[in-house]
């Protein structure tokens, strides 16, 4: 780290909205050199404050100082003139755009009469992807990439203009091991020539292997800053959330009963083939698999939102036609999706026009929205997820990552769903509040509802499955009971290799 002064001082930062305050006399320096992390659980404060620093939010109070001289940040663009840049959570793209034009957007070099040159921007977009060791197709619509491969341009993007702060707000939560270590390399460079990396994660083993300090949130307020190496997890966690917080337990067995969802031979080319399971009632089915080895297209394929080409789909015993969201939803199945900002809410719509958009019959049962009766609903659906925000007005996207998951599955609970399809339902989401999920998930299978659980993290396929699925390469290659589930079998079936036998009719 720099010995100079300070690249950035905050000084008495708050942000209130709507009249709650979620930021409060924040004062913080980053240094020039550093990567700083900022901690703390879901609606903390972090975000709020990189995204003050980012011009997307005006403090209500407070002052900035970059490189010593007193500063205003009223938009994103001023931001990024003042060399600051974001990197969001969420993959923020135009999907119908080219990876090369998403790339460069706002940087693209144009002749006299202002038409675009294709073959540079197409030259800059592949050194920017080649700075990550990435092996995307720049001419390829964003539209079709995974959650990953969009990050990866997001960074990509950032890379493209010489920052001197880049904040990094969960980089790593959509990306595979490889990815993550290519972006430390990065992240390492990066510091090495000067510069300052703000990141926000909740994987403390990420942490510790990048960051030099670490600045702790909890309700608004900054509570400690400190040399990373001088904090252990349990002290960092105890900050976070001002309680000690024991290790997650297994959840105990719940009572399984008959086949609620059976899928047979379901196969999409170019996307999976040949897949075969059932999920009994009351049973919670992990499916694991590295990034890409298209668990979430099957999940896609039963909701209807990319029909499979072939194969079976039934429920209770029956077989059905899905081909779009609806055949599902009157199936009573539900799905809470792995892309949030895109396909999980509507983000500039009030959190309680969200909380209901699957229950149209309960809200206008005669074509006419009821609006005593959608904020009823959407504030018992509320206090029961205890969900924090300052109004069932406000708009959903001002609400934290954990907050807007919550959210989500209160829409879909609404339903009363028989079968819930959960991808990546605690992805960006803190300590405290994943143990809340946990615990919703569990009584959601005690209760009857059949689960099928899509996660990357080990840990938790291994706290909350029944039994575990594991896919490679578009094909299921373990079942795997409860008794023998351990992080070392499911890497062993999920890594591609070659003259692999797959798993036929994994049924329980």
């Amino acid at each position: 780290m720099s010995a100079t002064g300070p690249l950035v001082s905050a000084r008495g930062i708050s942000k209130s909205f709507g009249g709650v305050e979620v930021l409060r006399n924040v004062d913080l320096d980053l240094m020039p050199g550093e990567v700083h992390a900022l901690l703390g659980e879901n609606g903390a404060g972090k975000s709020t404050f990189s995204k003050i620093l980012a011009g997307v939010h005006k403090p209500t109070r407070g002052t900035l100082s970059l490189a010593g001289q007193p500063v205003e940040i009223p938009s994103p663009i001023a931001a990024q003139r003042l060399g600051i840049t974001l990197i969001h959570q969420e993959p923020i793209s135009f999907p119908d755009l080219s990876v090369a034009e998403n790339l460069v957007i706002g940087q693209v070099g144009a002749r006299p009469l202002g038409r675009v040159r294709w073959a540079a921007l197409a030259q800059e977009a592949k050194r920017l992807m080649a700075l990550l060791d990435v092996p995307i197709d720049v001419t390829k619509p964003m539209r079709g990439l995974s959650i990953a491969d969009q990050q990866m341009v997001e960074i990509a993007r950032a890379l493209a203009s010489d920052s001197r702060l880049i904040i990094m707000d969960e980089p790593t939560a959509a990306l595979t091991p490889k990815e993550v270590e290519t972006l430390f390399k990065i992240v390492r460079r990066l510091r090495e020539e000067g510069r300052t990396i703000v990141f926000i994660s909740h994987r403390l083993e990420e942490v510790r292997a990048i960051c030099d300090r670490v600045s702790i949130f909890r309700d608004g307020d900054r509570i400690e800053t400190a040399w990373t190496a001088d904090l252990s997890d349990a002290e960092i966690i105890r900050r976070m959330i001002g309680r000690p917080v024991a290790d997650y337990l297994h959840r105990g067995t719940s009572h399984v009963g008959a086949v609620a969802l059976s899928v047979r031979d379901l196969t999409l080319p170019g996307r999976f083939e040949g897949i075969s399971f059932d999920v009994r009632k009351g049973e919670i089915v992990g499916l694991g698999g590295l990034v890409g080895a298209g668990r979430t297209d099957v999940a896609r394929a039963i909701f209807g939102v990319a029909p499979a080409s072939s194969g079976t789909i039934s429920v209770d015993g029956k077989p059905v036609t899905i081909n779009e969201p609806s055949d599902a939803i009157a199936l009573r199945i539900a799905f809470v999706p792995e892309d949030r900002a895109i396909a999980g809410i509507f983000r500039s719509l009030p959190v309680e026009t969200n909380i209901t958009a699957a229950v149209p019959e309960k809200i206008a049962p005669r074509g006419i929205i009821r609006r005593a009766t959608e904020k009823l609903l959407a504030s018992q659906s509320v206090e029961k997820l205890s969900i924090r925000l300052a109004s069932v007005r406000q708009p959903i996207g001002e609400l934290s990552g954990g907050n807007q998951q919550k959210a989500i599955l209160a829409r879909w609970l609404l339903s009363d769903p028989e079968i819930l399809i959960l991808d990546e339902p605690t992805r960006g989401i803190d300590i405290g509040v994943k143990a809340e999920f946990y615990d919703m998930i569990g009584e959601l299978a005690a209760s009857g509802r059949a689960i099928l659980l899509i996660s990357s993290e080990l840990p938790e396929l291994l706290a909350l499955s029944d039994r575990i699925l594991v896919m490679s390469e578009g094909r299921l290659t373990a079942d795997i009971p409860r008794a023998e589930a351990s992080q070392e079998a499911i890497m062993f079936a999920a890594v591609p290799r070659s003259g692999r036998h797959t798993v036929s009719g994994a049924a329980a």
